[in-house]
């Protein structure tokens, strides 16, 4: 949620980065400005939001990138030990997957969404059998993929593993939507990261605060400027 968007964005690159001087991911920026150690898993943004922003950086194509980095300001200090920020970024992203996966895609996903959403109602009390809003619209979209997923689910369960979902799902809800026929591509990429960021605010307590943006930043000290694009 970038209140404003800067005439000159940070041209960023795919992938991890040792030094300034090879390129800049998405992540790596983010550490850079907090002032840490220059690193793509910075301790200033919450792990699983994290994963979610590398992927969506290596999965946007070269002349899409440059807009992600608007985006930056927001992920810094918005970290926490609450392990429903896991299961809410992994449910954001698999709910944007779903739609427009492929079919062989779609069942993992329903299982994982269906996995994430069961933890987040034990954790707040609820029944587990009660899905919240966004994730019956998903699944909803994919009628045939989340029957397979309930009836696996019912068979196999969910609780036999101490080992977290979300970032399995958030890796393949990525993926998904990376390689889906969707013509808009990129536009969902950005949608989903800044769509996980809103929800970490409002778990933070911090969806009313402003957010910096990158004008006044020292960002081009270690990374170039991309080509001026229009930022929609």
């Amino acid at each position: 949620m970038p209140s404003t968007a800067p005439d000159v964005l940070p041209l960023l690159a795919r992938g991890k980065h040792r030094s300034p001087r090879r390129g800049a991911c998405f992540m790596e920026l983010a550490s850079y400005l907090a002032g840490e150690r220059w690193s793509d898993h910075p301790a200033c943004t919450h792990p699983v939001l994290a994963r979610l922003a590398r992927g969506v950086n290596d999965a946007t194509s070269d002349d899409a990138r440059p807009r992600l980095a608007r985006y930056i300001p927001s992920v810094i200090g918005l970290t926490s030990a609450d392990p429903r920020w896991d299961h809410e970024i992994a449910v954001v992203a698999a709910c944007a997957a779903l739609p427009v996966a492929a079919e062989e895609r779609q069942r993992v996903l329903a299982v994982g969404l269906l996995a994430c959403e069961r933890l987040l109602a034990v954790a707040d009390g609820r029944d587990p059998a009660d899905l919240r809003p966004a994730a019956r619209a998903a699944l909803a979209d994919v009628p045939l993929a989340a029957r397979w997923a309930e009836r696996f689910t019912r068979e196999h369960g969910l609780g036999g593993s101490t080992r977290d979902p979300a970032p399995a799902v958030v890796d393949f809800a990525v993926q998904a939507l990376a390689l889906s026929a969707a013509p808009d591509t990129d536009a969902r990429l950005a949608t989903v990261l800044e769509q996980a960021v809103a929800v970490c605010r409002t778990l933070a307590g911090a969806q009313g605060d402003p957010v910096p943006d990158l004008d006044g930043s020292p960002w081009a000290r270690i990374c170039p400027p991309a080509v001026p694009t229009p930022v929609r």
